[in-house]
């Protein structure tokens, strides 16, 4: 009890302190603006109504530097900066240049409220992409700071980090689970939002897996340990995640470097606007040319060119589309897989686990005569119980219901796309397709290959021993995935399988699916994907959640995986993962891309469109710095709420 209270308190206190620092940030950054404001528009009051002593004739001059210096020290801070870093063009020292020479020409007031605005500006843009991030690391970031660990009669809380595999953990009723387990408890039931974006509970059995993150609803549940703290499913997810907002998108990467040139370049043109009619007025006498009057054209011109509407609102509009995405259960890996899902026009789907339940169940035994039905389901239990295959995992269940106890194999090799080998007592044993049987030389009835379902096969030595016939159903919304794909006009979408064409083609058809490949083995769908991307016009996505899917799903254009069932090896590979296990979400990943590129097109569009206007009226004398504060923090800000809109648009 006495250690509850005391972790209450700390988490109470460490709240308290948390936003203390988050008031403290808010005021320091607000004050500097507070008092510039105050400054500029009471300057200009006291200059409309003709005060006395403001007509002195350094009174304004003063003045305005006060009301300067609280926004323009750390742009000029910044501006040495980054000239010292060899970075001279920079925003910054464009507003340094432009502000300093409003000053020189004496158009104070103006020179403060650039400053000013693009302090502003800069303020609200560091709020808003602070935001998505922060958006983004909390969303996943719900990791326990303890976990409570069973050692013989002890009881001792401790740091996740510090429990190892194989040992016990207990979670209470409302407690979030630390770290990934097998659950030892009978029955438990899960919210699983902080993984999958849904609130619908989900219930476990002992023996199945519980992930960390999930939240036990209905009774203290132990668990024993599978994997460390850092290669838990919610440490994955989290870095996927976080790295994403590292993979810049191909529109980030050319604004970056459009920016490097284009700052230059209009600097160089702001320089000419002050030199050219200089030039000019050396040759024609009839010509007059005032300095200060084309410095403030120059100056105008320098402000408008200022990229921070480009360079601040189209990361922004990312976060923003990995963010609203993650919120509901979809995780890109990059701003650049956001891009490369709007260009998809081709969807290929592995079955089982995919678009099928992958929870299968055993329908009934066929034991040939020289073995037992126990003795037939011992050894396939036997041979299946260390596979993560949906279908062992049914066959090892099945031998459960029947009590029959598996017997320890330690030596079992997978042969991908046709099943186990393995030797017990000397003899060799063979668990798998009908393929697996037919490559080894063994015989079996052919009847088997007409079996209109999922056919898991048994020999020993060479001799055909029986099978255990399974079912896979269709997933809810399996039948939505598909209508939802049309809707978004994608119209070629196929299945590709490792099961029978006959089970495949009936799925198929069930789905209004033209094209069906059935009896594939992992190479063969390699070579079925390579085939369509010869094709320039196919932008393929693959959707699989199997570890016979790696290969595929880094092959395609797009990789989807299911990361509720799916395999480490498949989510590793993939560039998006489904964490719902809903095939339904692949159109909203697809609706997710479209979304944030539509957005990301308008600011640059409504960016491009305002400078450009501006700065033709700015050179042309017709714009003033007011007009130019405009164009460049005005359109920011139109850009960030337009970025931040993107939530909103993403559901």
């Amino acid at each position: 009890m006495g250690h509850h209270n005391c972790k209450c308190c700390c988490t109470h206190k460490r709240e308290q302190v948390k936003e203390t620092t988050v008031k403290y940030d808010l005021l320091k950054s607000y004050w500097r603006i507070l008092l510039s404001t105050v400054l500029l528009f009471s300057g200009i009051v006291l200059d409309a109504t003709d005060a006395a002593f403001f007509r002195e004739r350094y009174i304004p001059l003063l003045w305005y530097i006060l009301a300067y210096l609280p926004v323009g020290l750390p742009v000029l801070k910044e501006a040495w900066e980054s000239i010292r870093d060899k970075d001279i063009f920079s925003e910054f020292t464009l507003m340094s240049i432009a502000t300093l020479g409003a000053f020189y020409i004496g158009e104070y007031p103006e020179g403060v409220a650039v400053m000013l605005f693009y302090s502003l500006g800069e303020l609200f843009q560091e709020k808003a992409v602070s935001k998505a991030k922060r958006n983004i690391s909390a969303l996943l970031d719900v990791r326990p700071e303890t976990a409570t660990l069973i050692r013989g009669k002890e009881i001792i809380v401790v740091n996740p980090r510090k429990v190892q595999v194989g040992e016990i953990i207990e979670v209470k009723t409302g407690e979030r689970v630390p770290l990934d387990g097998t659950m030892l408890t009978e029955f438990g039931s899960f919210n699983t939002s902080a993984l999958t974006g849904e609130s619908v509970p989900c219930n476990i059995r002992k023996g199945e897996e519980v992930l960390a993150g999930m939240i036990v609803t209905n009774k203290v549940i132990r668990l024993e340990v599978t994997r460390p703290f850092e290669k838990s499913t919610l440490s994955r997810i989290l870095e996927m995640v976080q790295n994403a907002t590292e993979r810049k998108a191909p529109a980030e990467l050319f604004i970056r470097k459009f920016a490097r040139i284009y700052t230059p370049v209009v600097t160089g043109l702001a320089i000419l606007i002050v030199l050219l009619p200089f030039v000019y007025s050396l040759t024609n006498i009839q010509f007059t040319f005032i300095f200060n009057d084309w410095l403030y054209r120059a100056l105008v011109f320098l402000v408008i060119s200022c990229p921070c509407a480009l360079v601040v609102s189209i990361p922004l509009g990312y976060f923003g589309g990995i963010g609203a995405a993650s919120r509901l259960g979809i995780l890109f890996k990059g701003g650049n897989y956001l891009d490369a899902i709007t260009k998809i026009n081709t969807v290929v789907f592995d079955k089982t686990g995919t678009l099928t339940q992958g929870t299968f169940e055993v329908q009934f035994c066929r034991q040939a005569p020289d073995i037992s039905e126990e003795r037939l389901i011992q050894l396939i239990a036997s041979v299946e119980r260390n596979s993560t295959h949906p279908i062992a995992k049914a066959v090892v269940n099945y031998a459960i219901q029947r009590n029959v106890t598996p017997i320890t194999i330690t030596e079992v090799t997978e042969i991908a796309g046709y099943g186990l080998e393995t030797t017990l007592n000397g003899e060799r044993i063979l668990v798998g397709n009908t393929r697996l049987l037919s490559k080894s030389g063994v015989n079996y009835p052919q009847e088997l290959q007409t079996i209109v379902g999922t056919v898991v096969v048994c020999a020993i030595g060479n001799r055909y021993a029986g099978y255990l016939l399974l079912s896979d159903t269709l997933k809810e919304d399996a039948n939505k995935a598909i209508k939802d794909l049309k809707a978004l006009n994608i119209n070629n979408i196929q299945i590709l399988s490792g099961d029978k064409q006959a089970i495949v083609t009936n799925f198929a058809e069930k789905l209004g699916i033209a094209q069906a490949y059935g009896n594939l083995l992992p190479d063969e769908k390699v070579k079925h994907i390579e085939e369509l991307l010869r094709n320039a016009n196919h932008q393929v996505a693959f959707v699989g959640d199997g570890i016979n899917d790696a290969p595929v799903l880094a092959l395609s254009n797009v990789g989807i995986a299911m990361g509720g069932l799916g395999s480490d090896a498949a989510i590793e590979t993939a560039d998006i993962v489904i964490q719902t296990d809903q095939p339904s979400k692949v159109a909203t990943a697809i609706h997710a891309g479209r979304q944030t590129r539509k957005v990301i097109w308008q600011n640059i569009s409504l960016a491009f469109g305002v400078k450009l206007l501006v700065l033709i009226l700015g050179a042309g004398g017709l714009a003033t710095l007011w007009e130019a504060v405009f164009a460049d923090v005005g359109v920011a800000l139109i850009a960030i709420v337009n970025a931040i809109r993107i939530q909103k648009l993403i559901k």
